[in-house]
């Protein structure tokens, strides 16, 4: 990736500038916000194998951190101050979903980075090359949702009154992830342009199209919840 945009590319439209790089600047407060949630969770892991797994996890978010903090570097930001400005905002959806054992946080992380990875991919389509690429890296499986998924049907077997409880609570999570982007969208006038200014752009977004991509985002969530042997 290059330190400069290519003269005349979408990145030398101030205003589309402005979206992207608040757009990396939500992504990456998410990052670092999952590896400090997910290195909590660790500590309550039943057994070392588990605890481990969990720090792994971590490290892959963290990866993903650095790649969005150096690209944030490129572009010529402070990546922090970018950054800082979304701590209200990360602050206000944990205050809402705290979790109160490793289950539910391993739930957390698999629901929430599933369905970012679903919008910003949807988004992605109409960045430019080089903003596209660092989305779809960050947002791409860290390879973990198979012991997310191991986990909580091995934790279901033990006890099926589990699957009741986990699905109250994925129910939840959806409910306040969904709530917690119309607020972030609603607060940023600049991340509202650069999603809805794709209806500019050939194939971008227009209320039918942004309907069938939240239909697409619901079916792929119940999907995941359906490998969990959880309902939706």
């Amino acid at each position: 990736m290059t330190s400069e945009s290519t003269p005349g590319g979408p990145l030398d439209d101030p205003d589309y500038r402005v979206g992207v790089v608040e757009l990396l600047g939500l992504l990456g407060f998410g990052e670092l916000s999952a590896v400090e949630e997910l290195n909590e969770d660790a500590q309550q892991a039943p057994d070392l194998a588990t605890k481990v797994a969990i720090h792994t996890m971590a490290a892959s978010e963290w990866r993903h951190f650095v790649q969005l903090r150096d690209r944030l570097v490129e572009l010529g930001e402070d990546p922090y101050a970018v950054m800082e400005s979304f701590r209200a905002t990360f602050a206000r959806f944990h205050t809402r979903t705290e979790t109160s054992d490793w289950l539910e946080g391993l739930l957390k992380a698999y629901v929430g980075d599933g369905l970012a990875a679903d919008f910003y991919r949807e988004i992605a389509a109409f960045l430019d090359a080089d903003t596209r690429q660092i989305v779809l890296e960050t947002m791409s499986d860290t390879g973990h949702s198979e012991f997310v998924v191991d986990q909580v049907r091995e934790a279901i077997a033990a006890d099926p009154k589990v699957a009741g409880r986990l699905a109250l609570w994925s129910r939840r999570l959806m409910g306040e992830a969904l709530s917690q982007a119309q607020m972030v969208v609603a607060e940023r006038d600049s991340l509202t342009a650069l999603v809805v200014g794709a209806a500019d752009r050939p194939g971008g977004f227009d209320l039918a199209t942004i309907g069938r991509m939240f239909t697409r985002i619901t079916e792929a969530h119940t999907e995941r919840m359906g490998r969990l042997g959880l309902d939706a």
